[in-house]
């Protein structure tokens, strides 16, 4: 995710994508294709490819006077996505306990490395090295269709961690969050199934994901259509 853009379309997707999950461009936002295009220095035809890819994340729609808006967040997808996680991520924690190779543990330590708690206002960078140490755990699963469905999963969840982050946090909650992430590599990196599954079943219970769920259902109604 950090490597220079090849493309045009690549640049304005990564622009786009960064403006949006740091709620630059929040909810709702109405993207003018013609303004985006002068923005970021390039022509409509890769600026629509980008907006593609988006959609295809679910973070824009595009409508049919070729104007993008940033998808409303809701509740119900919160929730979800939750579900989700909450079955697939212990999953893949097990089976890279039991499948992990050398390769995979140089990923997963090198991702550890850069983790750092989480402000009430990240940088994207941060989210981004958030998201690469979980994704250097599911790929030592060596399961493709799990670790795409998990790709899939965070396209989708990264910006509700901003509404996770709204939630003030003490030392003590980011401590504890630390000491899950090393107890996670501890275990996957130890071979033991069981407790990679134990730490990251809770890990998935106080994450922001669920933070976001709890604050987006108590939200008034009318706030969330």
């Amino acid at each position: 995710m950090n490597e220079t853009p090849s493309t045009k379309s690549d640049f304005a997707y990564e622009a786009l994508r960064n403006r949006i999950l740091s709620h630059e461009y929040g909810p709702g936002t109405v993207l003018n294709q013609a303004m985006l295009a002068r923005d970021l220095g390039i022509s409509t035809t890769p600026l629509r490819e980008a907006l593609r890819r988006l959609k295809s994340e679910g973070l824009v729609e595009l409508d049919a006077h070729r104007d993008a808006r940033v998808t409303e967040l809701s509740a119900e997808e919160a929730r979800d996505l939750l579900e989700m996680r909450r079955a697939l991520d212990p999953l893949a924690a097990s089976l890279a306990a039991e499948r992990r190779a050398t390769a995979d543990i140089a990923a997963m330590r090198a991702a550890f490395a850069e983790l750092k708690p989480l402000s009430d206002q990240p940088e994207v960078v941060d989210l981004v090295a958030h998201r690469r140490f979980h994704r250097a755990i599911y790929v030592a699963s060596h399961n493709e269709l799990l670790i795409g469905t998990l790709d899939g999963l965070w396209d989708k969840a990264d910006r509700y961690r901003r509404v996770g982050l709204e939630e003030k946090r003490d030392q003590a909650q980011r401590d504890e969050t630390a000491a899950e992430h090393q107890a996670l590599l501890d275990a996957v990196v130890a071979g033991d199934a069981a407790a990679a599954a134990e730490v990251m079943s809770r890990h998935i219970r106080t994450s922001l994901g669920a933070k976001a769920l709890s604050r987006l259902s108590a939200r008034p109604v009318q706030a969330r259509q």
